[in-house]
């Protein structure tokens, strides 16, 4: 932009009246023949061509210099006087100011990129899909459906509890689906479980306690991440024992909710014995209490009819829970709660007018790729992958380690190997060395779980790794079981 040549035999501090030499040749830039000099000026105190302390011309001078109006240079000196570039006294003219440091150009060092992290060799940990998978096309039609069809009220300030295109659509396919009994307005859309919990025990926006109080009952094999998630908004949760029927619910006290995973209790698998379901509804009622149920990967079964919903039994005493992110992909964030009416107020409340709310255009997306039929279909197809892979875990198994039980294979996304006592953590150990990422029955296990003895295994998750490198993961895994053990002596 500028160009300046100052006498440099001189010391900067003793230049009176230096000639300045600069280029207005931008003056037809914004602010016309002003600005361009300010402009200049500033660059070549910026750039180190006129060092602090060097005086400039006076106003008439340097206007005579550049042609312009004297009022136009003075007008420029005071603009950077005031932003700092320049100092103006009386009896010592415009000088650079002491403060006005030129930028140096620091010597270039080639940035290197940051280290990428290595992830594992062979992926078999819990919880998310085969990412691979996810249905691209038929959710790009449905977007482009949704957009289209939008109405304009769609880009404005929504409705809390979420679109009613999508509310609508998952009343009636839950109720298809998982048996479950609603209403739209009994429906708050969230961004998944962990948001759920969020809004139920949370503080409300007022500052006041959550939806829901403790002490919670939850599962004494259950997830962590939940278990802290409610430490830290206050709330104790108190372990229910398990066995093959699921939940021990007959040891439910004074608890004011329970936590349940009744469609396949995660991780050891399997689902609540009916009698179970029912006394649960009974405990709740007797009680005043609420039974929160977490439709964990609830779509895939297999080798067994598909289990409802517990909420069908009693819709005023179960909040039902579920999202897509086992079904179609954690990365969507989009999850729902179906309510007891007398909570739904309290929920919005929580949820608040403008915050924590899940993207309008994936809930409309949502709503269209279940209505066209396209969730049905990759559910199926994704229940037919998935089964494939299970029986490729059991087929290895028996091939390669036929003293590991497998079990909670009947429906879901994993599956639990139960191992010798002892050889937990030195299985998990070995597979990491390997590369193997999978994760210990040991680390679902609640604190306070005392009643029953712990149990060794390892969780594995059937549906994480692509479909061209699942072959390779279940070689890998086999290659970490510990050995059958050996028997004793005589027997």
């Amino acid at each position: 932009m500028a160009d300046s040549r100052v006498n440099s035999w001189v010391d900067p501090a003793r230049r009176i009246g230096a000639d300045l030499h600069l280029d207005l040749s931008e003056s037809s830039g914004p602010g016309g023949r002003r600005a361009a000099l300010t402009r200049a000026l500033r660059d070549a105190v910026r750039s180190g061509r006129l060092a602090p302390g060097t005086r400039l011309p006076p106003y008439r001078s340097l206007a005579a210099d550049l042609g312009v109006a004297r009022n136009t240079v003075a007008d420029a000196y005071a603009e950077l006087v005031a932003e700092g570039w320049l100092s103006a006294r009386q009896g010592s003219g415009t000088r650079v100011a002491e403060r006005a440091e030129p930028l140096r150009r620091a010597e270039r060092v080639p940035r290197k990129a940051p280290p990428r992290a290595r992830g594992p060799r062979h992926d078999l940990r819990q919880g998310t899909p085969d990412a691979s998978a996810f249905p691209r096309a038929a959710w790009l039609a449905s977007c482009r459906r949704a957009l289209q069809q939008a109405p304009n009220e769609v880009f404005g300030p929504g409705d809390p509890a979420g679109r009613i295109e999508l509310r609508e659509a998952l009343t009636e396919y839950l109720a298809r689906a998982r048996g479950v009994r609603t209403e739209p307005d009994r429906i708050v859309i969230c961004s998944g479980f962990a948001h759920a919990l969020r809004l139920l025990f949370g503080q409300d926006r007022s500052g006041g306690g959550g939806v829901l109080r403790g002490p919670l009952a939850v599962e004494a094999y259950g997830l962590g991440f939940h278990r802290e998630l409610l430490a830290a908004a206050g709330v104790r949760t108190v372990p229910l024992p398990l066995d093959e029927d699921g939940a021990r619910v007959d040891r439910l006290a004074r608890e004011r909710a329970v936590l349940l995973t009744p469609a396949h209790q995660f991780p050891t698998g399997g689902p609540l014995h009916p009698e179970r379901r029912a006394a649960v509804i009974d405990w709740a009622r007797a009680r005043g209490g609420v039974v929160l149920e977490d439709d964990y990967d609830g779509e895939f079964r297999y080798d067994r009819k598909p289990v409802g919903a517990v909420q069908g039994l009693d819709p005023e005493r179960v909040i039902f829970i579920g999202s897509v992110s086992k079904s179609l992909s954690p990365a969507l964030r989009l999850g729902w709660m179906v309510l007891p009416e007398r909570y739904v107020g309290d929920v919005l409340a929580a949820k608040g007018e403008r915050e924590a709310w899940v993207s309008v255009l994936d809930q409309l997306s949502l709503a269209d790729f279940i209505v066209s039929g396209a969730y049905d279909r990759h559910v199926r197809r994704m229940r037919q992958r998935y089964r494939s892979r299970r029986d490729r875990l059991v087929a290895a198994l028996a091939e390669h380690a036929p003293h590991v039980e497998v079990t909670g294979v009947a429906a879901g996304l994993h599956a639990v190997l139960r191992l010798p006592p002892g050889t937990e953590r030195s299985t998990v150990k070995a597979a990491t060395w390997q590369g193997v990422a999978l994760d210990g029955l040991a680390e679902f296990r609640h604190p306070d779980a005392t009643e029953e003895p712990a149990r060794d295994g390892i969780v594995v998750g059937c549906a994480t790794p692509s479909e061209h490198a699942y072959g390779a993961a279940l070689e890998a895994l086999c290659g970490v079981l510990p050995p059958a053990e050996e028997p004793t002596p005589g027997e």
